[in-house]
Order: structure tokens, then C-alpha cells, then sequence
């Protein structure tokens, strides 16, 4: 698992961890059952404290991503990244919608929004 944290960022420090394991769990580079470090562990590798990790990791369990069992850790949940893909997948087809919209909206054909979209696709 790789975090960096930034000062720069206007995010506080346990939601910059926490988007970045979670973008980690839905581009597969963290797989399901797949171990966490422990809170002190990265606490200590980011050089932060642990209150700000333990924070990161509560919030990552309550939106189901990450599970943590009792003198074992924490893992990645089964169900996190498909939940994930399905709301970025829910979202990517209401942008498709809106284009729909859009498109027809300016007297434009199913053809040539479909000429269009596959252009972008090209590019």
C-alpha cells in the first residue's frame, strides 16, 4: 500500500488516506482479504498520529471497504470495490445521460450522437 500525505492539500490528513485506500480497493491494486497495515504501523510510517489513522481506518469501515477483526487487523472487504464500481458506474451512465439530453436538446439524431461518442472514444 502506498499514501502520501500533503500539507498542500485542503483535505484533512485521515480523508487524504482514506481516499487514497479507497481509489486503491477500485483500481484493484488493493484485492479483497488483502491485509492493512496496523494503525500504529502506518501511523508511524507516514509519521503522523495514530488518532488520525484509526480515523481513516473507522470511516473506511463504515462505508464498507475495509473490515477489521479483533487481534487480526484489518483487510479489504469482499464487497468494497464492486460497491465502488457500481457508483462510479451509476454516475458515469448519468454524464451519458446528460449528453443524451444535451445532444437531442440541439436537434441532434441517435446516429450522430452515437458518431460523436465514438469519436471521443477514438481520440
Amino acid at each position: 500500500m502506498y499514501i502520501i500525505l500533503s500539507n498542500n492539500d485542503p483535505l484533512p490528513l485521515y480523508e487524504q488516506i482514506k481516499k487514497q485506500i479507497t481509489e486503491q480497493i477500485v483500481n484493484g491494486r488493493l484485492l479483497p482479504e488483502e491485509s492493512l497495515p496496523s494503525i500504529r504501523a502506518l501511523a508511524k510510517e507516514l509519521e503522523i498520529s495514530v488518532i488520525t489513522v484509526k480515523k481513516a481506518y473507522d470511516d473506511l469501515e463504515a462505508d464498507g471497504f475495509i473490515v477489521t477483526r479483533q487481534g487480526k487487523g484489518s483487510v479489504v472487504a469482499q464487497a468494497g470495490a464492486a460497491f465502488v464500481r457500481e457508483a462510479k458506474l451509476k454516475g458515469m451512465q448519468q454524464h451519458l445521460e446528460d449528453a443524451i439530453t444535451a445532444g437531442r436538446a440541439l436537434g441532434m439524431s441517435d446516429e450522430e450522437i452515437t458518431k460523436m461518442l465514438e469519436l471521443l472514444l477514438k481520440e
